[in-house]
């Protein structure tokens, strides 16, 4: 199947109206559903946003490529658009896109319709298509150039043949959707290597399964692995090999850096436990984070939900939740709720992280006992990854027992043996420490006061501006949602203010001090208003990626103003989420938007003094 028979005229817009992601995101929708590709608009629009949810799909480069594979799509088709300004779309290199790309793809696609898909995005991948593209005036311009291009069958390089060269890299690549980003991955490292004269070959793990798959003489015969990839790869055939491990959009953007990486070995020996050799600590620091931030994503729903509930109970009946409705809502959202599976939710997927579903079951019941024990969030976090390595331990031991068994240990030896190991440490020997230091840290947080505070206040709501959305933010956010399990309001709301400084105090910079700042910056500026008061840090990491000493420093500053006020005022917060909407429930609404205000304007005018004038 050729490309131009999913990418017609009647789904080409040469000029986009839109000008923020949201609308250029409808814009194209509309332009499927007008052309009769979709069987309900808005249920694909709805698959759209959680694969976007996932990652931006903005790829750098000026190109966007948001895609779906869902039952809302009647016939397969590509919608083109195209703006010569410029939208601000969250690109990896936080530049705005000018060609964008909707991939609809229906739920039962064969693998022909994928294939084709994928040959898109490696297409896009050669600068002088894009600039034709570019420079297209019409629709009928824009599919003739896809046709050529297509057409053009270029031969690729023979990577088996090159497979016998001492300097073989081995690379692969996946996505969570398995259209778009796996196969310009495979494509950039394919053609940065070619250029640089090294032997590669690249598997894809894409919808239509693994293609160019890597065997086993291959991979003793390796220099080095990269693992470009969102989601899980099967890893243990690399057992002992140098495996650099990235997300996908790393193979797209540095694939001159990773193959150097390779080429020097500078990667960790994989092993099949999860352990790293001594000598290699980095990637095991970035594996410890993996599995923490998988379980603490997959809590954040219930931190979320029961958090404004609690908040709502709290404002229906006050400090005591008083009264039908405020009881209802603690119910549903207090400890008998949402936040009674905190814990284990966190346990479990940090369990599960590490060694896969098998892990997940001991994980939870070990994270219940820490929870019903008064172990705390501390409790919770081992229990975790004491379950999965547990697991991951039992694998390794059982795998002596007869073929035959196989069926048998997901269903019954990991999750009998890994549950009662699990619980047996947790209850004779990780729940009394645990539950001691939880109680330490909530009696702490409890008295702490004046210069103590404020000092707190102010590491963590700097914090949040560190890497915004990073590890360490994400580290402050953790520390205030166990706070508030522990019953502590204080602290998050430091964290909370820390957060939405960024994003409205770089607004307020685009507004005040103009000359400053692009007209594209000046244009995101105002979505960050919106974004600040939703408490979506992350609104700011395209200013820090173009100006990261003056930007992050002057966020850093005002993010560390604002959580110290917030301590300093007595601020507390019970709702872990919200922004402004959940400001009518702290203790002193008006100090707290004065903090944040404070906080804000120290980084708009740290910004409009520190930065260039724009040529």
């Amino acid at each position: 199947m050729k490309i131009t028979e999913l990418l017609q005229k009647d789904t080409v817009i040469m000029n986009l109206q839109s000008t923020s992601k949201d609308s250029v995101m409808d814009e194209l929708i509309d332009k499927l559903d007008a052309a009769g590709r979709l069987s309900n608009r808005d249920e694909f629009k709805e698959a759209i946003l959680k694969r976007e949810a996932q990652g931006s799909t903005g790829i750098g480069e000026g190109i966007a490529i948001p895609h779906a594979k869902t039952k809302a799509v009647k016939t397969p088709a590509i919608c083109f658009g195209k703006s010569d300004e410029g939208i601000e779309f969250d690109s990896l290199d936080g530049k705005p896109a000018h060609l964008f790309f909707m991939i609809a793809a229906p739920e039962g696609a064969n693998e022909t319709h994928l294939e084709t898909l994928s040959r898109l995005s490696a297409m896009l991948m050669d600068n002088h298509f894009r600039e034709q593209l570019s420079r297209a005036k019409t629709a009928d311009e824009v599919i003739a150039l896809v046709d050529a291009k297509e057409n053009e069958g270029d031969e690729q390089t023979d990577q088996r043949k090159e497979a016998g060269h001492e300097k073989l890299i081995l690379a692969v690549t996946a996505c969570p959707t398995g259209i778009a980003h796996t196969y310009m991955a495979a494509d950039a490292l394919t053609a940065k290597a070619k250029e640089m004269g090294v032997p590669i070959k690249v598997e894809t793990n894409g919808s239509t399964g693994v293609k160019n798959a890597l065997t086993r003489e291959e991979i003793e015969r390796a220099t080095a692995i990269i693992v470009a990839a969102d989601k899980q790869v099967d890893m243990d055939r690399f057992h002992g090999k140098r495996v650099i491990q990235v997300p996908v959009s790393e193979g797209i953007r540095k694939p001159a850096e990773l193959i150097e990486r390779a080429l020097k070995q500078e990667a960790p020996v994989y092993e099949r436990t999860g352990e790293i050799t001594k000598a290699d600590t980095g990637e095991k620091r970035l594996g410890f984070y993996k599995h923490l931030m998988n379980g603490v994503s997959n809590m954040l729903p219930f931190v979320v939900g029961g958090g404004i509930l609690i908040a709502l109970a709290f404002a229906f009946g006050g400090i005591d939740a008083k009264g039908p409705i405020a009881e209802t809502l603690m119910k549903i959202g207090g400890g008998d709720g949402a936040f009674h599976f905190l814990v284990p939710i966190l346990a479990g997927f940090i369990a599960s992280s590490i060694a896969d579903r098998p892990g997940f079951a001991p994980g939870v019941v070990g994270g219940y006992l820490a929870a019903t024990a008064g172990a705390g969030f501390l409790g919770g976090l081992i229990a975790g990854f004491l379950a999965g390595y547990i697991v991951v331990g039992l694998k390794r031991v059982l795998a002596v027992l007869p073929h035959q068994l196989e069926g048998i240990k997901p269903v019954l030896l990991y999750p009998v043996l890994g549950t009662l190991i699990t619980g047996v440490l947790m209850i004779t020997v990780i729940n009394g420490p645990a539950g001691a230091l939880n109680k330490a840290m909530t009696a702490w947080l409890n008295d702490l006061s004046g210069s103590n505070a404020l000092i707190l206040g102010l590491i963590l709501g700097g914090m949040m501006a560190v890497d915004m959305g990073g590890p360490v933010n994400k580290a402050a956010f953790t520390f205030g949602i166990a706070a508030i399990e522990a019953g502590n309001f204080a602290p998050h709301a430091a964290v909370m203010a820390g957060g939405m400084v960024p994003p409205l105090g770089i607004a307020l910079a685009t507004t005040f001090f103009k000359s400053k700042f692009t007209d594209a910056e000046r244009k995101s500026g105002l979505t960050n208003y919106v974004m600040g008061a939703s408490f979506i840090t992350e609104g700011a990491i395209p200013f820090a990626a173009a100006d990261p000493i003056r930007v992050l420093a002057g966020c850093i500053t005002g993010s560390a103003v604002a959580g110290a006020l917030a301590m300093m005022f007595g601020i507390t917060l019970p709702a872990p989420h919200g922004g402004i909407f959940v400001i009518p429930l702290v203790n002193k609404p008006l100090l707290y938007v004065l903090a944040i205000l404070i906080g804000s304007a120290v980084t708009a005018v740290m910004l409009g003094i520190w930065k260039k004038r724009v040529k």
